[in-house]
């Protein structure tokens, strides 16, 4: 079924970004103005139109390790903790720019622009769903629950056959 199936081992994405560049573009991010972590992991879901939002697990992380290395500080204000670049922070941007155009590279292909638009639309079709179930789940009894986790899980298993091909 849909929840507990395993057959299907979900390979790690590579992401948008090419493999050790994540600190720059979190530096990027932090030279025009001080941010928490959410509003990291929102600015990035909005470049990328939610087709990649990094997790906490990500981005918590990674701000912890540049906060070592010197690279930024950290406050807490109002309950959050609040990341501010560097002089030494603005070094390595300085110093590694030409990073620049490789990330602009493979964040191009990454986002595959052939097909971008259809991309989107599923997108916005796999949030409509989420949104109706979110609001709906909670009326329904533990019959309609059952049909509606059985049409997922064929949804999915056809999914994944589409995906085998």
């Amino acid at each position: 079924m849909f929840m507990n199936s395993t057959s299907f081992k979900r390979a790690r994405p590579e992401g948008p970004f090419p493999r050790g560049v994540f600190r720059y573009v979190i530096l990027k991010l932090l030279k025009d103005k001080p941010n928490h972590g959410y509003e990291i992991i929102q600015a990035l879901g909005e470049r990328f139109d939610g087709l990649y939002v990094p997790s906490a697990g990500t981005i918590y992380p990674r701000l912890q390790k540049l906060e070592e290395k010197g690279y930024v500080t950290s406050l807490e204000r109002n309950g959050k903790r609040v990341y501010t670049i560097t002089e030494e922070g603005r070094r390595f941007l300085t110093e590694h720019s030409e990073l620049e155009q490789e990330i602009k590279d493979h964040e191009n292909d990454w986002r595959n622009s052939r097909n971008s638009e259809d991309i989107t639309k599923l997108r916005r079709d796999l949030n409509r769903l989420g949104e109706l179930l979110s609001w709906e789940a909670r009326k329904m009894d533990a019959e309609k629950l059952g049909r509606v986790r059985e049409v997922l899980s064929h949804a999915y298993d056809a999914v994944l056959e589409i995906l085998k091909d």
